[in-house]
């Protein structure tokens, strides 16, 4: 029998979660503080509505989808394996690194699976783009930059950096196998005191460098990550169609008589089997319960994350205050 999960949240994320769940025949119950919208979910998905304060106690629910304000994550990520349930917690999984530390230290005192919504992780592409890494094919990485920019939401605690940025730094994490020695952040606030616009500039050993450029008051979309390497760069680009999403550039630069010389290439576009990031993440989660495993997106690497989240920040005063 497939474990039995509910999912705790059921605002925009939190119903992407509630579909792709019930899609893959593991959700039993739905629950949020406004118990009406809990309510129509769960007449929608047929499944059973519980008041958040009732999650916790039912031994029918073996895990929990957290998919809530991140001021929310930790009490309750660690509440819920206290109370003996596995746990997926959305990004960002705390506000602050010490919160993170104890969600997860509690995750592994009661034994339980934590995994974090770090859910490109698990795009077709970046993992294809990943084993490219791996294997060579782009030579000694030297350079990662990532755009993510497009037009809202906007939120009361977190800041385009803290919305966005997660996802991108995940896959950056991933890739290097390792945390950036520097860490510097630039940020622009135009509507209130948080960054609409932030910047995260990262140099990581063996001196290579990742910039991060976020935005959520963009007038277009832009999913971009590019990976600079010593024999050929590769590009993941979410926007495109699936048969365009990842390119490789064999480009070539040279020195050739003290003057320096390129020659430019057409992309080889790589197939990506196609797929649904979140659905992909939620049978890695199902796995992981089943089989004890630690999910590739652990714990750990959330508070990883967290620190450059923290280290990059920029603080604005209140505009008209």
């Amino acid at each position: 029998m497939k474990p039995r999960i509910a999912v705790l949240g059921c605002g925009y994320w939190g119903s992407n979660h509630i579909r792709t769940l019930k899609g893959l025949g593991a959700l039993h119950a739905v629950s949020d503080a406004n118990f009406a919208r809990a309510e129509g979910f769960a007449s929608e998905q047929d499944c059973l509505a519980i008041a958040p304060d009732d999650l916790f106690k039912r031994d029918d629910v073996d895990a929990i989808v957290m998919a809530l304000p991140p001021q929310f994550h930790a009490d309750l990520s660690i509440r819920a394996v206290e109370a003996g349930k596995d746990v997926l917690v959305e990004k960002p999984i705390a506000l602050t690194v010490p919160d993170a530390e104890r969600s997860v230290q509690a995750a592994k005192d009661n034994h339980r699976v934590f995994m974090v919504g770090h859910v490109l992780r698990f795009h077709p592409a970046f993992e294809k783009l990943k084993a490219l890494v791996d294997a060579g094919e782009l030579g000694e990485i030297r350079y990662i930059h990532s755009h993510r920019l497009g037009l809202g939401k906007f939120h009361t605690e977190n800041d385009a950096l803290w919305d966005l940025a997660p996802h991108d730094l995940s896959m950056i994490l991933a890739l290097t196998g390792t945390e950036p020695l520097e860490v510097r952040g630039e940020g622009a606030a135009l509507l209130d005191h948080l960054s609409d616009f932030a910047h995260l500039h990262m140099r990581f050993p063996n001196n290579l460098r990742s910039h991060l450029f976020a935005s959520r008051l963009n007038p277009y979309r832009e999913r971009r990550l590019t990976v600079v390497g010593a024999r050929a760069m590769a590009v993941f680009d979410d926007v495109e169609p699936w048969e365009r999403k990842l390119a490789v550039y064999h480009h070539a630069v040279w020195q050739d008589s003290g003057q320096w010389a390129a020659t430019s290439n057409e992309p080889t576009y790589i197939e990506v089997e196609q797929g649904m990031p979140l659905t992909r993440e939620l049978q890695h989660f199902l796995q992981c319960i089943e089989t004890r495993a630690e999910p590739r997106t652990d714990g750990e690497e959330a508070i990883r994350v967290l620190r450059i989240l923290t280290a990059g920040t920029v603080t604005h005063g209140r505009i008209g205050g």
